[in-house]
C-alpha cells in the first residue's frame, strides 16, 4: 500500500499566512505586491488578503516614506524679521529698545544713570563721548582715566592732548570734527583693564554709537580697544599698521597715546598709521613742519 500524506493542518497555515501579512504591514505594505500574487484560502474567516493586478490604481506610499514627510516640516516663506541677527546685533537685545535709538542724544539718554555694572557706584561721571556725530573719522580707546572721570569728557588728561596734537598737527584737522569715545564708559579703578563683566554692559551701547556715527574709518587705540572690537588675543604689536574690518567699517589700529607717552620711539610707527588713515579718507599730508 502506497503511503497516504496528511493534509496539513489548516490552522498552522492560517496562523503562517497571518504572520507573513502582518510581517508585510509592517514593511509598509497594506497588501500583497503585484510581482508575486498569491491565493488566498477559499474559507478564510479570520484573513483577508488583496490581490493587486497590474491594471490596479499604484499602490499607496509606503510608511516609512509617509513618516519621513510628515517628521520634515513645512517650508514656510520667513518674515523679515525672522533671518537670523549677526553677532553685534544680538547685543541689542540686552537692552530693549537700544536699537530705536535715532541719533546720539537718544542713546546717551538711553544709557541715563547707568547702574548696569559694577564701575557705578565708583565713578564721578560717565564718560559718553564727544566729537561730530556725522564723523568721518572715529576714535576708541578703552575707558576713562582719572581726568577723564572728573570732568566726564574722553582723552582730556596726558594721553588727550598728546591725542589732539595727532589730530591737529599730524592730520590738519580739528579734533570737533573727529568723534572719540571709549570701549566702556565709566573707570575702573586704579585704572586697571576694563573686566569681562563690565565690557559686556557696555559693548552694546559703543555698537550702536558707530552704528549711529557710522564712520568711513575707525582707529583703535591700544591693545584692550583692538582686542575688544575685534575679539581676538593678537597683541597690537602685530596688529597696528594692518587693516581690519568691523562692522563693514575699515578699521586701522595703533598703540595707544598713553603708551607714546612712555614709548616716544614709536610715534612714527603711530605716524605712518594715522597716514595709511589720511590716504583712505582721500586726506592730503601736512608738510613735516606742521608736526611736532
Amino acid at each position: 500500500m502506497s503511503a497516504r500524506t496528511n493534509p496539513p493542518d489548516r490552522e498552522l497555515i492560517l496562523a503562517s499566512l497571518r504572520d507573513y501579512v502582518e510581517q508585510l504591514r509592517e514593511e509598509g505594505l497594506e497588501g500583497l505586491p503585484a510581482a508575486e500574487p498569491s491565493v488566498a484560502p477559499r474559507e478564510s474567516p479570520r484573513v483577508h488578503v488583496v490581490i493587486e493586478t497590474p491594471q490596479a490604481a499604484p499602490a499607496a506610499p509606503s510608511r516609512a516614506a509617509v513618516n519621513d514627510r510628515q517628521a520634515q516640516p513645512p517650508r514656510i516663506a520667513s518674515a523679515p524679521d525672522a533671518a537670523p541677527r549677526s553677532a553685534p546685533d544680538e547685543l541689542f537685545y540686552r537692552y530693549p529698545g537700544l536699537e530705536k535709538t535715532a541719533d546720539l542724544a537718544a542713546l546717551r539718554e538711553f544709557i541715563g544713570d547707568c547702574t548696569r555694572c559694577k564701575l557705578a557706584p565708583m565713578r564721578t561721571n560717565l564718560v559718553f563721548g564727544a566729537g561730530n556725530p556725522s564723523a568721518e573719522l572715529m576714535f576708541v580707546g578703552e575707558a576713562p582715566g582719572a581726568d577723564e572721570d572728573a570732568r566726564g569728557e574722553p582723552f582730556v588728561g596726558r594721553a588727550g592732548q598728546l591725542l589732539t596734537d595727532i589730530i591737529e598737527r599730524g592730520m590738519g584737522m580739528a579734533r570737533s570734527e573727529v568723534y572719540i569715545c571709549n570701549v566702556i564708559k565709566c573707570r575702573p579703578p586704579e585704572n586697571r583693564n576694563p573686566e569681562p563683566d563690565e565690557v559686556a554692559a557696555c559693548e552694546p551701547f559703543l555698537f550702536r554709537q558707530i552704528d549711529l556715527v557710522r564712520p568711513r574709518v575707525i582707529v583703535g587705540l591700544g591693545t584692550f580697544a583692538v582686542q575688544a572690537l575685534l575679539k581676538v588675543k593678537t597683541p597690537i604689536s602685530k596688529l597696528r599698521g594692518n587693516w581690519q574690518e568691523f562692522r563693514r567699517i575699515r578699521m586701522m589700529p595703533t598703540f595707544h597715546p598713553a603708551y607714546l607717552l612712555r614709548n616716544p620711539a614709536d610715534k612714527r610707527l603711530v605716524w605712518a598709521d594715522i597716514q595709511e588713515v589720511m590716504r583712505e579718507l582721500g586726506r592730503p599730508l601736512p608738510s613735516r613742519g606742521a608736526r611736532r
